[in-house]
Protein backbone atom coordinates (compact mmCIF):
# COMPACT_ATOMS: atom_id res chain seq x y z
CA UNK A 1 0.00 0.00 0.00
CA UNK A 2 1.30 3.46 -0.89
CA UNK A 3 1.85 6.08 1.77
CA UNK A 4 -0.59 8.94 2.29
CA UNK A 5 0.88 12.41 2.60
CA UNK A 6 -0.54 14.64 5.36
CA UNK A 7 -0.79 17.44 2.75
CA UNK A 8 -2.07 15.33 -0.13
CA UNK A 9 -5.14 17.55 -0.36
CA UNK A 10 -2.92 20.45 -1.51
CA UNK A 11 -1.25 18.66 -4.43
CA UNK A 12 -2.47 15.84 -6.69
CA UNK A 13 -0.55 12.59 -6.87
CA UNK A 14 1.90 12.24 -9.74
CA UNK A 15 0.37 10.54 -12.76
CA UNK A 16 3.77 9.34 -13.96
CA UNK A 17 6.08 8.14 -11.24
CA UNK A 18 8.72 5.53 -10.61
CA UNK A 19 7.50 2.42 -8.82
CA UNK A 20 7.37 3.24 -5.12
CA UNK A 21 5.13 2.73 -2.10
CA UNK A 22 5.70 6.36 -1.19
CA UNK A 23 3.35 9.22 -2.00
CA UNK A 24 4.42 11.12 -5.12
CA UNK A 25 3.34 14.67 -5.94
CA UNK A 26 2.40 16.21 -9.28
CA UNK A 27 1.57 19.86 -10.09
CA UNK A 28 5.07 21.29 -9.51
CA UNK A 29 4.14 24.88 -10.38
CA UNK A 30 1.32 24.89 -7.85
CA UNK A 31 3.61 23.33 -5.24
CA UNK A 32 6.30 25.98 -5.73
CA UNK A 33 3.74 28.79 -5.60
CA UNK A 34 2.23 27.43 -2.38
CA UNK A 35 5.66 26.97 -0.76
CA UNK A 36 6.71 30.52 -1.58
CA UNK A 37 3.56 31.87 0.04
CA UNK A 38 3.64 29.52 3.02
CA UNK A 39 7.22 30.48 3.94
CA UNK A 40 6.16 34.16 4.01
CA UNK A 41 9.18 35.34 2.05
CA UNK A 42 11.65 33.29 4.11
CA UNK A 43 11.94 30.19 1.97
CA UNK A 44 15.38 31.04 0.57
CA UNK A 45 16.79 31.98 3.98
CA UNK A 46 15.43 28.74 5.47
CA UNK A 47 17.01 26.52 2.84
CA UNK A 48 20.29 28.41 2.86
CA UNK A 49 20.45 27.72 6.60
CA UNK A 50 19.95 24.01 5.85
CA UNK A 51 22.85 24.13 3.39
CA UNK A 52 25.05 25.68 6.07
CA UNK A 53 23.90 23.12 8.64
CA UNK A 54 24.90 20.32 6.24
CA UNK A 55 28.33 21.93 5.85
CA UNK A 56 28.08 22.03 2.06
CA UNK A 57 31.33 23.31 0.52
CA UNK A 58 32.74 24.24 -2.85
CA UNK A 59 33.64 21.25 -5.00
CA UNK A 60 31.50 18.70 -3.17
CA UNK A 61 29.12 16.13 -4.65
CA UNK A 62 25.65 16.45 -3.11
CA UNK A 63 22.56 14.25 -3.53
CA UNK A 64 19.09 15.70 -2.89
CA UNK A 65 16.60 12.85 -2.44
CA UNK A 66 12.94 13.71 -2.97
CA UNK A 67 14.08 16.90 -4.64
CA UNK A 68 10.61 17.90 -5.87
CA UNK A 69 10.73 21.09 -7.91
CA UNK A 70 14.50 21.37 -7.43
CA UNK A 71 14.36 24.47 -5.24
CA UNK A 72 16.87 23.21 -2.66
CA UNK A 73 19.03 21.57 -5.32
CA UNK A 74 19.40 24.91 -7.10
CA UNK A 75 20.65 26.59 -3.94
CA UNK A 76 23.01 23.70 -3.29
CA UNK A 77 24.38 24.05 -6.83
CA UNK A 78 25.32 27.64 -6.01
CA UNK A 79 26.99 26.43 -2.79
CA UNK A 80 29.15 23.72 -4.39
CA UNK A 81 30.23 25.96 -7.27
CA UNK A 82 31.32 25.00 -10.79
CA UNK A 83 33.68 22.27 -9.55
CA UNK A 84 30.95 20.53 -7.55
CA UNK A 85 27.89 18.53 -8.56
CA UNK A 86 24.33 18.32 -7.25
CA UNK A 87 22.05 15.47 -8.27
CA UNK A 88 18.33 15.66 -7.54
CA UNK A 89 16.25 12.47 -7.42
CA UNK A 90 12.47 12.25 -7.29
CA UNK A 91 9.96 9.54 -8.18
CA UNK A 92 7.62 12.04 -9.86
CA UNK A 93 8.19 12.56 -13.58
CA UNK A 94 6.35 15.88 -13.39
CA UNK A 95 8.70 17.15 -10.70
CA UNK A 96 11.83 16.00 -12.55
CA UNK A 97 10.71 17.57 -15.82
CA UNK A 98 9.93 20.85 -14.08
CA UNK A 99 13.16 20.89 -12.08
CA UNK A 100 15.30 20.11 -15.14
CA UNK A 101 13.81 23.01 -17.09
CA UNK A 102 13.62 25.45 -14.20
CA UNK A 103 17.27 24.97 -13.22
CA UNK A 104 18.81 24.52 -16.66
CA UNK A 105 21.13 27.47 -16.00
CA UNK A 106 22.95 25.40 -13.38
CA UNK A 107 25.52 23.42 -15.34
CA UNK A 108 26.52 21.58 -12.17
CA UNK A 109 23.02 20.35 -11.29
CA UNK A 110 21.16 17.41 -12.80
CA UNK A 111 17.90 15.64 -12.09
CA UNK A 112 16.75 12.07 -12.54
CA UNK A 113 13.71 10.01 -11.74
CA UNK A 114 14.27 7.43 -9.04
CA UNK A 115 13.24 6.26 -5.59
CA UNK A 116 14.80 6.73 -2.18
CA UNK A 117 14.53 3.04 -1.40
CA UNK A 118 16.53 1.99 -4.48
CA UNK A 119 19.05 4.68 -5.47
CA UNK A 120 20.81 4.07 -8.78
CA UNK A 121 24.31 5.04 -7.61
CA UNK A 122 27.36 2.98 -6.62
CA UNK A 123 28.50 3.12 -2.98
CA UNK A 124 30.49 6.05 -1.58
CA UNK A 125 29.54 8.53 -4.30
CA UNK A 126 28.50 11.66 -2.40
CA UNK A 127 29.98 13.97 0.21
CA UNK A 128 26.54 15.07 1.42
CA UNK A 129 23.04 13.59 1.14
CA UNK A 130 20.08 15.85 1.92
CA UNK A 131 16.33 15.41 1.97
CA UNK A 132 13.71 18.01 2.85
CA UNK A 133 9.99 17.55 3.52
CA UNK A 134 10.16 14.12 1.97
CA UNK A 135 10.47 11.32 4.53
CA UNK A 136 6.86 11.74 5.69
CA UNK A 137 5.79 10.60 2.19
CA UNK A 138 7.20 7.12 2.89
CA UNK A 139 5.74 4.25 4.93
CA UNK A 140 7.71 3.58 8.12
CA UNK A 141 9.48 0.45 6.81
CA UNK A 142 10.47 2.23 3.60
CA UNK A 143 11.91 5.09 5.66
CA UNK A 144 14.41 2.63 7.16
CA UNK A 145 15.27 1.23 3.72
CA UNK A 146 15.79 4.76 2.41
CA UNK A 147 18.12 5.66 5.29
CA UNK A 148 20.23 2.59 4.52
CA UNK A 149 20.41 3.69 0.90
CA UNK A 150 21.45 7.20 1.94
CA UNK A 151 24.25 5.67 3.99
CA UNK A 152 25.33 3.37 1.17
CA UNK A 153 25.85 6.19 -1.34
CA UNK A 154 27.61 8.48 1.15
CA UNK A 155 31.37 8.37 1.29
CA UNK A 156 32.86 7.39 4.69
CA UNK A 157 32.69 10.44 6.91
CA UNK A 158 30.06 12.06 4.67
CA UNK A 159 27.16 14.06 6.05
CA UNK A 160 23.43 13.29 6.05
CA UNK A 161 20.90 16.05 6.64
CA UNK A 162 17.16 15.41 6.72
CA UNK A 163 14.70 18.28 7.22
CA UNK A 164 11.09 17.72 8.20
CA UNK A 165 8.16 19.85 9.27
CA UNK A 166 8.34 21.93 12.44
CA UNK A 167 5.64 24.15 13.92
CA UNK A 168 6.83 27.16 15.97
CA UNK A 169 5.37 27.60 19.45
CA UNK A 170 3.82 31.02 18.78
CA UNK A 171 0.02 30.84 18.45
CA UNK A 172 -0.11 32.56 15.04
CA UNK A 173 2.25 30.04 13.48
CA UNK A 174 0.36 27.15 15.08
CA UNK A 175 -2.95 28.45 13.73
CA UNK A 176 -1.54 28.77 10.21
CA UNK A 177 -0.10 25.26 10.43
CA UNK A 178 -3.42 23.85 11.62
CA UNK A 179 -5.36 25.52 8.80
CA UNK A 180 -3.20 23.85 6.16
CA UNK A 181 -2.66 20.51 7.90
CA UNK A 182 1.04 21.23 8.32
CA UNK A 183 0.82 20.27 11.97
CA UNK A 184 -0.02 16.70 10.89
CA UNK A 185 3.08 16.64 8.71
CA UNK A 186 5.16 17.72 11.72
CA UNK A 187 3.96 14.60 13.56
CA UNK A 188 4.53 12.17 10.68
CA UNK A 189 8.16 11.19 11.37
CA UNK A 190 8.37 11.26 15.18
CA UNK A 191 11.38 8.94 15.58
CA UNK A 192 13.67 10.29 12.89
CA UNK A 193 16.65 10.74 15.21
CA UNK A 194 16.36 7.19 16.53
CA UNK A 195 16.05 5.69 13.03
CA UNK A 196 19.12 7.57 11.82
CA UNK A 197 21.17 6.44 14.83
CA UNK A 198 20.04 2.84 14.33
CA UNK A 199 21.15 2.79 10.69
CA UNK A 200 24.82 3.23 11.65
CA UNK A 201 25.14 7.00 11.50
CA UNK A 202 27.20 8.81 14.11
CA UNK A 203 27.30 12.32 15.62
CA UNK A 204 23.53 12.73 15.37
CA UNK A 205 22.47 16.32 16.06
CA UNK A 206 19.28 18.30 15.64
CA UNK A 207 18.37 21.90 14.90
CA UNK A 208 15.69 24.24 13.58
CA UNK A 209 15.66 26.14 10.28
CA UNK A 210 13.06 28.78 11.11
CA UNK A 211 10.20 29.06 10.70
CA UNK A 212 8.92 25.75 9.35
CA UNK A 213 11.68 23.14 9.38
CA UNK A 214 13.60 21.03 11.86
CA UNK A 215 16.55 18.95 10.79
CA UNK A 216 18.62 15.99 11.87
CA UNK A 217 22.27 15.94 10.84
CA UNK A 218 24.52 12.89 11.12
CA UNK A 219 27.78 11.47 9.78
CA UNK A 220 28.35 8.13 8.10
CA UNK A 221 30.43 6.08 10.47
CA UNK A 222 33.78 5.07 9.05
CA UNK A 223 33.87 1.30 9.20
CA UNK A 224 36.91 -0.02 11.12
CA UNK A 225 39.67 -1.67 9.16
CA UNK A 226 39.44 -5.47 9.23
CA UNK A 227 41.92 -7.13 11.55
Amino acid sequence: MAAHSPLAHLSPRSAHSASTRGHTLGAPRAYDAFANIFFLGRRRATYESLSRAAGVKQGQRVLDVGCGTGYFAGLLADAVGPDGLVVGVDASSEMIEYASGHHARHGNCEFQRGTAESLSFPPDQFDVVVSSLFMHHLPADVQITALREFRRVLRPGGTLLIAEAHVPHAFGWQLLARLHGYDRMAQAVPELERMIAETDFDHVATGVAAPWLRYVRAVKTIDPMPQ
